[in-house]
């Protein structure tokens, strides 16, 4: 830990007591049934600021982290081994980038001509290769689980990057300092790296759950506490009505306290113009959105980039619903079809269009998945020998992918061993990614917060990727 004293952010206790009706619960999207209404969730900031100031920021700074939920091969997209065994390597061709001596997958063509535009990492490293556990790791930036937590999402778990922010950095001014969007990422259950974990619901990042690429997409499930829908922004009495609804079970609550004054900051942050034009896909020209691709993955990218611009400091899209890149069976086959296209088409067209808007300098964009896949082909443990064209969970060695916000583009950081198995030069970790969002939005990983046992917590225990800036 560094030897500077560290700012030290209380997160409030929650009350013992929050009773609703069925109907209400009911309403509550996943953040309310893990913890508190929006008015709470909104007093609760109020009391957050009043308790410390917002850290400024040198640079004002924005994350879009790009998540492939379930864990991409590594070997088949930009750790190629063509000297390696068959069985090792694949079916998969390397092909030259625009980056002298570096080489990805035949299948990310787009991805290739653009190679200056971004850094590879090759060794990122952990030790759970389950989906919950790594998942929890890479979207909050630390190395082990903490205590009380397990492979669902509870209130034991480490916050999310966008919760970190949100307590260190408090706002006012009706943007959110998070979304995700556009799957709520569960089996039966909500994985960790979600939410705000220990620091409490009202620190919850917004959770949109529609599919952007629908027709006549109008965020009609985005999980507010309170259950109300982004069509609401543009029906101010029907959403006055809505939150009305809550005061009964608000008064047993013993949380109406002020409600007068917490309505209104609710109503600021659903009816904050510039994020309900965001949501808009249809304003922008369809040669953008055809370049993006008329896809789930492609249209999520572009919502991002709009969210972005509309001042949310840091976005997650999911590039697919849970474990979308898990491959035990038919690995290349579902990479070559189904997965790398339009990813490769989405982020190219992500990174070409925020460098036309001059955002590239001040976002950082992250595309990672939680581990990588096994360096041998069917018969590991949850691939069948029988599937010949399969790869299981690997956490021993991946990739993770950084543009933007000063990231010095055409090179590769860290290096796996001859058959992608495990870091060969410069391990980084999941903290070290964390150290690195968090650098870019301003905030000392060093920072303190308090859980709601009062107990002093490290934000992040990692250090920046230096080389990433330095090359």
């Amino acid at each position: 830990m560094s030897n500077r004293r560290s700012p030290v952010l209380a997160a409030t206790p929650l009350p013992h007591r929050f009773d609703l009706s069925r109907r209400a619960l009911l309403q509550v999207g996943y953040s309310g049934l893990l913890g508190l209404g929006l008015p709470t969730l909104m007093r609760g900031r109020a009391v957050a600021a009043g308790k410390a100031a917002p850290a400024s920021r040198t640079s004002p700074r924005s994350v879009i982290l790009v998540f492939l939920t379930g864990a991409p091969s590594h070997l088949d997209m930009f750790d190629l081994k063509p000297d390696a065994p068959v069985e090792v390597r694949g079916e998969f061709k390397p092909i030259a980038s625009r980056t002298v001596g570096l080489q990805i997958c035949e299948h990310l063509p787009r991805l290739a001509g653009r190679s200056d535009k971004y850094a590879i990492v090759r060794s990122m490293t952990h030790g759970l290769p389950s989906h919950e556990h790594a998942t929890h790791m890479v979207l909050t930036g630390i190395d082990k689980m903490p205590p009380g937590s397990s492979h669902m999402a509870s209130r034991h778990d480490w916050p999310c990057y966008a919760s970190g922010l949100d307590v260190v950095m408090p706002r006012q001014d009706g943007i959110p300092n998070g979304v995700m969007l556009p799957t709520y990422l569960n089996n039966g259950y909500g994985f960790s790296g979600q939410n705000a974990g220990f620091l409490g619901s009202r620190h919850d990042p917004l959770q949109i759950k529609d599919d952007p690429n629908a027709p006549h997409f109008r965020v009609e499930n985005l999980s507010l506490p309170i259950g109300l829908s982004v069509s609401d922004l543009e029906n101010r009495t029907g959403l006055l009505a809505s939150i009305d609804q809550q005061r009964v079970a608000l008064e047993t609550s013993g949380t109406l306290a002020g409600f007068q004054d917490l309505r209104e900051r609710a109503i600021s942050t659903l009816s904050a113009s510039r994020i309900g034009q965001a949501f808009s896909l249809d304003r922008e020209p369809v040669s953008l959105r055809e370049a993006y691709g008329r896809h789930p993955f492609g249209q999520s990218l572009l919502l991002a980039r709009r969210l972005v611009e509309a001042g949310v400091p840091i976005v997650q899209a999911n590039m697919g619903t849970m474990n979308n890149w898990d491959t035990h069976n038919s690995n290349c086959k579902q990479l070559k079809d189904r997965l790398l296209p339009p990813l490769d088409r989405g982020m190219s067209a992500l990174l070409d269009d925020l460098g036309a808007r001059g955002l590239l300098d001040e976002t950082l964009v992250v595309m990672v998945g939680e581990f990588g896949r096994t360096p041998k082909l069917g018969g590991n443990l949850g691939t069948p020998s029988y599937v010949p064209d399969g790869r299981d969970h690997w956490a021993g060695v991946f990739f993770a992918l950084f543009a933007g916000a000063g990231v010095r583009g055409g090179q590769v950081i860290g290096r796996s061993d001859k058959i992608a198995a495990y870091p060969a030069a410069n391990p980084y970790y999941p903290s070290n990614l964390g150290a690195t969002i968090y650098k870019t939005l301003g905030i000392d990983p060093d920072t303190l917060v308090t859980d709601r046992l009062n107990r002093p917590l490290r934000l992040n225990e990692g250090d920046r990727i230096e080389t990433l800036y330095t090359g």
